[in-house]
């Protein structure tokens, strides 16, 4: 029966799964549920919290200047409409209704200021319901005002005013919020200009106009912030990963952090019962039971230590790359690397993974292979030898693959590069000390 090595990250399909057999195994499943509800890292961990802020609505990460940018935007679109409103002051069938409308539009944007800069960048549920209350009052104040023109692309003003109201929501609120609020605000002008504007060629184009300067700019904000927010999630996750770099040949890792800690306070708690006196010796069988079970862990913990280099931890930390690429390093060759080859196999993946997605599900973007090491063409003598690392890449075609990634490459080693059946295969020649001082 094949063994599948240690060091081995797999993103293989699983099916009916057998009751795990070693502690390795249970925790690898464990993290693999943790994976999927933190978006690759445990709930508890710093890393986790880290992403989790970069993703929520309103986080403090460069969101706030994207929506005080927006805020200024409605200001001027508002300050425009209300003085195209006053300079067709006698145009209008009906002014108060539309005069109305701005009032309750200019003490709404006030109210919400005022709440953004007494609680922060943050805006309730309720907040949001109450805003999208107080919107639908101003379009159909407006609406009414308008009424008797016939003409809605060439009159609406207030009304208008509400879909740039939602530019600074789009960073306060979820996307599928305020796409809700958009669609709502765009049926309400479609049905509005369909019973009261006649359509002909007159007057569709200003329809056409207007409906696309009400729900276009916000729909454009909420692109724009979810790929901001995107680019914050990604850097974050390349800072995390870039600690290993620096790592030892063989590290806990930050996932295994909390686990430690959790180990050392049982711990600490044991010892201190005996110290006491509160637990004396010779211990019952409940307390021999949990100060075996700690030492077994630990016993574990010491060993794994021996087996998973800074690669598998990199991989495994990462939210992007755990779920992109598969190392192979059975040798555990991966701690041999200097901090120079490791940053440039870590910029690599980076730039091999990009978007890309794998045709076949389950099957990993890129696919790392590290040895074995004495293979022809990678020499081994007392101190140096020659370490194959074999990279392939589904995700990102190799036209797509800009100067960056192959100066990475060359970071690594001397490389040699082939594409067979659409996938991308790279065997770099890395030469290692044999006895790392890290």
């Amino acid at each position: 029966m094949s063994r599948i090595p240690e060091d081995t990250i797999s993103r293989g399909l699983t099916g009916d799964q057998d009751a795990p057999r070693t502690r390795r195994e249970a925790r690898e499943r464990y993290r693999g549920t943790e994976r999927r509800q933190a978006r690759g890292l445990p709930s508890t961990s710093t890393g986790a919290r880290s992403l989790r802020q970069a993703a929520q609505p309103g986080a403090s990460l460069g969101a706030g200047h994207l929506g005080l940018g927006a805020a200024v935007l409605t200001g001027l679109e508002a300050l425009g409409g209300i003085v195209f409103f006053l300079v067709h002051w006698e145009d209008y069938g009906n002014p108060w209704f539309t005069a109305s409308a701005w009032l309750l539009f200019v003490a709404a944007a006030t109210c919400v200021i005022a709440i953004v800069l007494t609680y922060g960048e943050r805006l309730t549920g309720l907040a949001f319901g109450l805003i999208c209350v107080v919107l639908a009052s101003v379009v159909a104040l407006d609406f009414i005002g308008i009424w008797s023109q016939h003409d809605l692309g060439h009159t609406s003003t207030a009304s208008m005013a509400a879909g740039f109201a939602l530019l600074p929501i789009t960073t306060l609120r979820p996307a599928r919020e305020v796409i809700a609020a958009i669609v709502g605000l765009g049926l309400a002008f479609v049905i509005y200009a369909v019973v009261s504007t006649p359509i002909n060629p007159e007057t569709l184009p200003g329809l056409v106009t207007l409906l696309s300067v009400t729900v276009v700019p916000p729909s454009l904000a909420l692109f724009v912030v979810h790929r901001f927010r995107q680019l914050v999630q990604r850097e974050l996750d390349r800072v995390l990963v870039q600690s290993n770099v620096g790592a030892p040949q063989f590290a806990v890792g930050m996932l295994a952090s909390d686990e430690l800690a959790r180990l050392d306070l049982a711990a600490e708690k044991l010892l201190d019962a005996v110290a006491n006196g509160s637990d004396p010796l010779p211990l019952s069988d409940a307390s021999a039971s949990v100060a075996a079970s700690l030492a077994t862990e630990l016993r574990l913990h010491l060993i794994e230590g021996r087996r998973e280099t800074w690669l598998y931890h990199a991989i495994t930390e990462s939210d992007r790359l755990g779920r992109a690429v598969a190392v192979a390093d059975p040798g555990a060759l991966a701690g041999h690397l200097s901090p120079a080859q490791r940053d440039g196999l870590l910029q690599a993946l980076w730039l091999m993974v990009g978007d890309g997605r794998s045709q076949q599900p389950g099957v990993p973007v890129v696919s790392v292979t590290l040895g074995p090491v004495g293979t022809d063409g990678h020499p081994v003598s007392d101190d140096r030898m020659d370490v194959p690392v074999v990279i392939e890449s589904r995700g990102v075609p190799r036209r797509r693959l800009g100067p960056a990634a192959w100066a990475a490459l060359q970071r690594i080693g001397p490389y040699t590069d082939s594409m067979r059946d659409g996938v991308l295969h790279v065997t770099a020649h890395c030469v290692v000390d044999r006895h790392p001082q890290m």
